[in-house]
C-alpha cells in the first residue's frame, strides 16, 4: 500500500482552515510521499523567496498563483513558464500576484508555487472522481485535444490491479501515440501502468480525497512525471 508519511498533517491543516481544495504544493507533497512521481513545487510568499527557490531548482522555472479562490490559474494570468533568470522571476511574481488581485479582489493570495520546467513529453491525464454508486473511479487518457474534444479516456473502479492498469492504457484510441508515432520514441507504458496502480493505492489509503487530477503527466521513453496536481477533499461531514 502507499506510504502515508507526513500526509495527515497536510490534510488536517487544510481541514483546520476550512479548506477543501489543497494547493498544488500540498497536493504534490501528498503524492510524492506515496512515491508518485511529481515535479516538486514550493510555495513562495515573496519575490525574494521565489528567486531563492528558482536558484535551488535551477532555471528555467515555472511560477503559478496559489489561491484557494482562483482555480483556473491560466485564465487569469496566474501562470508563467520558462522563466530564465532572477530579474524575470521577480517581474513574473509581481505580474502574477497583481493579476490574481485584479481577477478577484477578495481572493486570499498565498503567493506562487515555484517549480523547475519539466522536459516535454507525451501528455497524458489521469485522475479520480467519486461516483455515487461505485465510489472512487480512476481515469486515464491522452492529454490535450484527445481528452477535451474526443473524450478518449478509460475508466476503472478503485482498487485496480496491474492487469487493470495495463488494459486502461492499451484500450484508449490514442494508444498508438504512446507506441511511437512518425518516428517518435515509444513512451514508457510500464511506467504509466505503475503510476495508475500507485494512484489506486493512494486513493485507498486516503479516503478524505474526493477528487484528484494529474494534468498533464509527461510520459517519456523512460519514466513519467506529473507536472500539475489538484486534490479536493471530501466534506468533513
Amino acid at each position: 500500500m502507499a506510504a502515508k508519511t507526513n500526509t495527515n498533517g497536510i490534510i488536517e491543516q487544510a481541514r483546520s482552515e476550512g479548506r477543501s481544495v489543497l494547493s498544488e504544493v500540498e497536493a504534490k507533497q501528498l503524492l510524492a510521499s506515496a512515491g508518485i512521481p511529481v515535479v516538486e513545487a514550493k510555495l513562495a510568499a515573496t519575490a525574494d523567496e521565489a528567486i531563492a527557490m528558482a536558484s535551488e531548482f535551477g532555471y528555467p522555472v515555472a511560477l503559478k498563483i496559489v489561491s484557494e479562490q482562483i482555480t483556473h490559474k491560466s485564465d487569469v494570468g496566474g501562470v508563467e513558464l520558462n522563466i530564465g533568470d532572477e530579474e524575470s522571476v521577480r517581474a513574473a511574481f509581481d505580474r502574477i500576484t497583481s493579476a490574481g488581485k485584479k481577477a478577484d479582489a477578495a481572493a486570499k493570495i498565498d503567493g506562487v508555487s515555484v517549480q523547475r520546467m519539466a522536459e516535454p513529453g507525451v501528455e497524458v491525464i489521469t485522475g479520480m472522481t467519486m461516483d455515487a454508486q461505485f465510489g472512487p473511479v480512476l481515469m486515464f487518457g491522452l492529454g490535450g485535444v484527445l481528452v477535451e474534444v474526443l473524450k478518449d479516456v478509460a475508466f476503472r473502479v478503485v482498487p485496480i490491479t496491474a492487469r487493470d492498469a495495463n488494459q486502461m492504457v492499451h484500450e484508449i484510441q490514442g494508444f498508438p501515440i504512446l507506441e511511437g508515432h512518425r518516428g517518435q520514441e515509444p513512451s514508457d507504458v510500464a511506467a504509466l501502468e505503475e503510476l495508475l496502480v500507485q494512484l489506486s493505492d493512494f486513493i485507498e489509503a486516503h479516503p478524505d480525497v474526493a477528487e484528484l487530477d494529474l494534468n498533464p503527466v509527461f510520459a517519456y521513453p523512460k519514466g513519467a512525471v506529473a507536472v500539475d496536481a489538484r486534490i479536493v477533499l471530501s466534506d468533513q461531514s
